[in-house]
């Protein structure tokens, strides 16, 4: 089972949203801390009430991603994008129906218009990434 669907299976199993949220700032909290020196204008994401830097690196044809937020909700978002999109090639990207797995979440609906637009302004910033 890849990491994705361990992440669908694991929040499936908490019967509030509040629980949901404590899970998602969890696996932020897991992610690898991005270095300052790459907290640049260039990765920022437009489109995002909070900030969010996104940097790339391609190693055997893998993309592999490092991420940040400053706001720990957010971190836990990049987490879920990451299961999905880190340390996979550029076609695996492209190929990922990134909308069924956030239907598999039960996702886009708990999340307020700003934070859903930014959501998908992370995945549109990984896909241009990936062309």
């Amino acid at each position: 089972m890849n990491l994705s669907d361990e992440i669908v299976d694991t929040l499936s199993f908490f019967d509030s949203w509040e629980d949901r949220y404590r899970y998602m700032i969890d696996l932020g909290k897991e992610l690898p801390v991005m270095d300052q020196s790459l907290r640049t204008d260039n990765r920022i994401v437009p489109g995002c009430q909070s900030q969010v830097w996104i940097d790339y690196k391609i190693e055997s044809d893998k993309l592999i991603f490092q991420v940040d937020s400053d706001a720990l909700i957010v971190k836990g978002l990049l987490a879920i994008v990451m299961a999905a999109y880190n340390n996979k090639t550029k076609q695996e990207i492209r190929n990922f129906d990134i909308e069924n797995y956030f239907l598999k979440l039960d996702l886009i609906k708990h999340l307020s218009p700003t934070r859903g637009n930014g959501l998908m302004a992370m995945v549109e910033k990984i896909r241009i990434l990936a062309n």
